[in-house]
């Protein structure tokens, strides 16, 4: 079985939106603006490139990051890698052809599916949306979480609010960094 790790910038409150300065968010680009950027903070990244062999994306962070990162050295390691898209909307004909191979996922059993099969870890990268729907679904074994120390009240939120049982979760990793940011790696004890 596969194991599928959410990445995500979060501020303490548990804000994801606009981490990278996406139009129509008030406090857009909050990870880099009155933040000093660090690059020990962001090792986790550059491995999750190395350990993931594939990326699972909601729609909206598809359409997002497929015309930018595919031309990004930042992101190499992702542009041949497999890449999964969760829609009910999107068909092939709206995917890019330059970011590797690309699947179409229509509902949260083929991701469930999908991490029955043979392969190392799927990563996914921002689409709160689908976070939440992954979390309430109990597909998500891993989170690796840049914590930022930041309260942005209203903005989508990484995690649901769900009437749900209480989820256990385990601290595998974590480090603190001198601009406040906080690495926290939690496995989900099931």
């Amino acid at each position: 079985m596969r194991t599928l790790i959410s990445s995500a910038f979060v501020s303490l409150d548990g804000v994801v939106e606009a981490p990278g300065g996406e139009e129509g968010y008030r406090n857009a680009g909050w990870t880099f603006k009155d933040i000093e950027f660090l690059p020990e903070a962001y090792e986790i990244k550059g491995r999750e490139q190395q350990e993931a062999t594939a990326m699972l994306l909601g729609r909206t962070s598809y359409q997002a990051f497929s015309p930018v990162w595919p031309g990004m050295a930042d992101f190499a390691d992702y542009k041949e890698m497999p890449k999964y898209v969760v829609s009910g909307t999107l068909t092939d004909d709206d995917l890019v052809s330059d970011w590797g191979p690309t699947t179409i996922l229509r509902t949260l059993d083929e991701v469930a599916a999908l991490k029955e099969t043979e392969g190392g870890p799927i990563i996914v990268h921002g689409s709160a949306t689908l976070n939440r729907a992954l979390s309430d679904a109990g597909l998500i074994d891993r989170y690796h979480l840049l914590v930022f120390p930041l309260l942005l009240g209203a903005g989508k939120r990484l995690f649901s609010t769900t009437d749900k049982d209480a989820q256990k979760l385990r601290l595998v990793e974590h480090e603190t960094y001198a601009n406040g940011i906080q690495k926290q790696v939690f496995d989900v004890v099931r």
